[in-house]
């Protein structure tokens, strides 16, 4: 840790102080996040979300513990968070489908879920970068265009237009499953 970085806050975090936290411990944070959900761009969300309240906060903060614990401490309960999340989206996916396949026909219907599922998927994967991001951010983690725009330092115009852009790729490839 550099000299003139304390180890245990509260001190005052201006923007040199910010940088040199986040140059020591970015890695750290990172490895956290991505070692406990395997997924690259997530991982990469929760480090930019954990630095961003970090400095947002920086007036009000109090830390009674070293910056590198903090830091870590709120990459786990981000963790924590994205997992809840991911599992009770799954969980209403699963319910949804149960109940789905009580009803007549349910091995077909399920097949042609499928199909469209895989269908959507590839669609998705074929949309550039920035719009795939945004759109998988919007309809698979369940956040909102403020919470995308700021995560991805985009306004939420813009967020706006990746998610209709998105939609308009979809509906196009999909006028053989729209009735």
């Amino acid at each position: 840790m550099p000299e003139n970085l304390p180890d245990i806050i509260p001190f005052r975090i201006d923007e040199k102080t910010f940088k040199q936290i986040y140059l020591l411990h970015w890695e750290k944070v990172y490895a956290v996040c991505y070692n406990n959900i395997r997924e690259v761009e997530p991982a990469k969300g929760m480090v930019q979300e954990i630095f961003k309240s970090l400095w947002e906060r920086k007036d009000e903060l109090e830390i009674n513990t070293s910056i590198e614990r903090y830091l870590l401490r709120s990459a786990k309960f981000k963790v924590f968070e994205y997992i809840r999340n991911t599992k009770s989206r799954r969980e209403h996916t699963e319910v949804a489908l149960s109940n789905y396949c009580n009803s007549a026909h349910c091995t077909e219907n399920e097949v042609m879920f499928n199909v469209l599922k895989n269908k959507v998927d590839n669609l998705v994967d074929t949309l550039p970068c920035q719009c795939r991001n945004v759109f998988k951010m919007s309809r698979e983690q369940g956040l909102s265009n403020k919470e995308i725009a700021s995560s991805l330092l985009i306004s939420e115009r813009a967020v706006e237009y990746h998610i209709t852009r998105a939609l308009n790729t979809l509906r196009t490839n999909l006028t053989e499953y729209i009735h």
